[in-house]
């Protein structure tokens, strides 16, 4: 239990390991470097009352791994294709979807905007930036709450729904089309009232910095970007 309630990691460091994972699983590393890097997702969603998320993350990732090396070799034919598709998705995305809804829902916006001040990132950055981390959670609120009042009134999303795709379009899409862009609207408005826009130093009652723990998961994160790096220059030069 204690550990869910200190495993509490700086804006930054969630940021910064977002960024270099995204780099790192979009190109071909070693396994023992990636598998170490996609570990960082399931720990941080393990730790921070995320404990569905995070098996149901690491389960994913594994089977798709598993398939790679071992299906995959003597898989011909359309089945070939379709592992192919499934698996080399699904072990490239999957780090990166659980990290950033890991950043998204465990940051609050005045840890985001106080850590960033502290880094002395403008402005202009920091506003729309913060913007985003309230609209994706209320937009998935938005969206739930439609979905549930289109199964109230006998249409939900499912096979049968998505054989009259006009009438999903109609119910469920422009919903939540609409309620996107007024939310924006809102959170755009909210922002401004509460003075982010204002030129003048902010003070702020919550204290952001770099733990031990931070410094842990960074310099893991920077130890495979650096060997991966090494790699890569070393392939370049003999090449």
């Amino acid at each position: 239990m204690g550990l869910e309630l200190n495993f509490n990691l700086d804006p930054r460091t969630k940021i910064i390991i977002l960024v270099i994972l995204s780099f790192m699983v979009f190109n071909d590393v070693s396994l023992y470097i990636s598998g170490i890097l996609v570990l960082i997702p399931f720990i941080c969603l393990l730790f921070s009352n995320h404990k569905k998320s995070a098996l149901i993350y690491i389960v994913v990732y594994v089977l798709a791994k598993y398939i790679q090396i071992y299906i995959l070799p003597t898989a011909t034919g359309l089945t070939a294709i379709i592992l192919i598709t499934f698996s080399y998705t699904l072990s490239r995305m999957m780090p990166i979807l659980m990290m950033g809804y890991y950043t998204i829902t465990t940051t609050k916006v005045s840890e985001f905007i106080s850590s960033m001040e502290k880094s002395n990132i403008p402005r202009d950055i920091i506003i729309p930036v913060s913007v985003v981390f309230r609209y994706i959670p209320s937009v998935f609120e938005e969206i739930k709450s439609i979905t549930d009042a289109m199964k109230m009134r006998g249409f939900g999303l499912n096979i049968k729904s998505l054989k009259n795709p006009l009438k999903l379009i109609e119910f469920y899409m422009i919903p939540i089309l609409i309620s996107a862009v007024k939310t924006a609207d809102e959170l755009s408005a909210a922002s401004l009232t509460r003075g982010l826009s204002n030129p003048e130093p902010r003070t702020h009652l919550l204290e952001v910095k770099l733990t031990k723990l931070d410094y842990t998961l960074l310099a893991i994160t920077f130890i495979g970007f650096g060997i991966y790096a090494y790699n890569f220059l070393r392939g370049v030069l003999i090449a």
